[in-house]
């Protein structure tokens, strides 16, 4: 199978858990908000397929799932999510991607900034579309919504993401080691 086949393949696989994983939460708004998990294969997807696939699979989960299911609402949160979602598989796939190792130290880096990023462009999107529909989007807001009531899905996110990476690492279908030793080791 040649690279592109994979990545598409693997692509359609995250498109797809992205699809099913928010019914874990009972599609219930306030439980999403915090466990956020649609995020999880966006950031899974940018890691292992590339920042191409991460961006496009981000951009189009949200705005997919809400024609198939109706959730997210698309307007504000849905078209904002799109783009947080977007900036998630972008921003981690090109940072993990230009890091010398494939370590933890790596993985953290490019996900502390995918995730930093993605919030400031989940901020930006809700600042114009909510001024657009003539109403405002406070700091009061922003911090509710990014980091106060995400706590739970970032310490998920936290947690999951370096465990899955590294489970794929020892059966070696991903290039990733949890050790500088084991670097040194492969680099002699």
């Amino acid at each position: 199978m040649g690279k592109t086949t994979k990545k598409l393949t693997l692509s359609a696989m995250f498109l797809a858990i992205g699809m099913v994983l928010p019914f874990l939460t009972g599609q219930i708004p306030e439980v999403g908000n915090m466990m956020l998990p649609m995020h999880i294969p966006v950031l899974l997807c940018g890691l292992i397929c590339g920042w191409q696939y991460g961006a496009v699979l981000g951009f189009v989960l949200p705005l997919i799932r809400y024609f198939v299911f109706g959730m997210p609402v698309l307007f504000p949160t849905g078209t904002a999510m799109a783009f947080e979602l977007m900036t998630y598989g972008l921003v981690i796939g090109l940072v993990y991607s230009v890091s010398r190792w494939k370590c933890i130290i790596s993985l953290y880096r490019a996900l502390i900034a995918a995730m930093i990023a993605g919030r400031i462009v989940w901020a930006a999107a809700q600042m114009i579309l909510l001024g657009v529909s003539g109403s405002a989007f406070t700091l009061k807001m922003f911090l509710a919504g990014a980091f106060f009531n995400a706590v739970p899905g970032i310490i998920i996110q936290l947690v999951l993401i370096p465990t899955v990476m590294a489970a794929l690492g020892r059966t070696g279908l991903v290039h990733f080691h949890t050790h500088k030793k084991e670097i040194v080791t492969e680099s002699e």
